[in-house]
């Protein structure tokens, strides 16, 4: 039997399916284009089609599938998009779904996570959920933009701190549980970086190791909005769940730390100077 890989080509998907690899573990990445998804794991893995929209690819993805990495893809917004294929998975035998949650969720019924988790509990698959602080990728990735242009840190989360915590890492625990589905059978892993940083914090680090000044910016929601939807032209669902999320970094929820990751993987986290370091080119203009 093999472990299926949603969201392969992605930030934390990548990270899983190397893992899993390393683990000696037979692995299958899940995407709409397949053909990618060849193209970054060569023949090391199998790659299929799953689109969650389509009900008709399900069934060839959970082909001798007894365990499962699930993320839900950020342009589907709301955790219904989501049900359809969770009911597929019922009637397999699956050991373990592991499903990349979010830190502070199982209190916050805002974000799409919090429906997610109760209706893989609802169906009775046996789960382990994985609950993520924020992705050091976010600042090199998405927010990387207004570093490289502009020398600033735009973001709405205010004074509030955040445990950031690299994608790698999460890859790590995630394949860690689904190596081993028994002792993870039904359990839930918050899972954080070993600071708290705000992000005045954060622009001295990214100033520190490229050599340049970089600010915070600290802009209000609706001007963050704006700018994102406006000059950056994102998806406007997306950017406002986003602002959810920085309204609730604001409440204090994303500034949490455990020792989680480590009791799971007995290693340390990465942490965001060490990170920066190894992503530069992310924030060089």
């Amino acid at each position: 039997m093999s472990i299926l890989i949603t969201g392969a080509s992605g930030n934390v998907g990548k990270y899983v399916a190397q893992e899993l690899i390393k683990l000696g573990e037979d692995v299958v990445v899940a995407g709409t284009d397949p053909m990618k998804l060849n193209k970054i794991f060569g023949d090391e893995v199998r790659a299929v089609e799953l689109d969650f929209t389509n009900h008709e690819t399900f069934g060839a993805a959970l082909e001798d599938i007894d365990r499962i990495f699930l993320m839900r893809p950020p342009h589907l917004g709301k955790p219904e998009d989501l049900y359809p294929f969770i009911d597929a998975v019922r009637n397999k035998p699956i050991k373990l779904i592991s499903f990349l949650s979010l830190m502070g969720v199982e209190k916050n019924t805002i974000p799409p996570h919090h429906k997610i988790e109760k209706y893989i509990e609802g169906q009775g698959i046996p789960f382990s959920h994985i609950r993520p602080g924020f992705f050091m990728q976010n600042v090199s990735g998405i927010h990387s933009v207004e570093i490289k242009e502009k020398d600033m840190i735009f973001v709405p989360a205010g004074k509030s701190k955040t445990s950031f915590i690299d994608a790698a890492d999460i890859g790590l625990a995630i394949a860690t549980v689904l190596h081993d589905p028994g002792k993870h059978r039904n359990t839930a892993y918050t899972i954080t970086g070993a600071d708290a940083l705000d992000y005045y914090e954060v622009a001295e680090i990214i100033s520190k190791v490229t050599g340049r000044k970089i600010t915070y910016a600290k802009p209000g929601y609706l001007r963050y909005r704006n700018h994102y939807i406006k000059n950056r032209g994102l998806d406007k669902g997306y950017v406002n769940v986003t602002v959810a999320l920085y309204f609730m970094t604001r409440m204090g929820t994303a500034e949490a730390v455990t020792d989680e990751f480590f009791r799971l993987t007995g290693k340390k986290t990465k942490t965001f100077e060490e990170f920066v370091g190894e992503n530069i080119k992310e924030f060089k203009r």
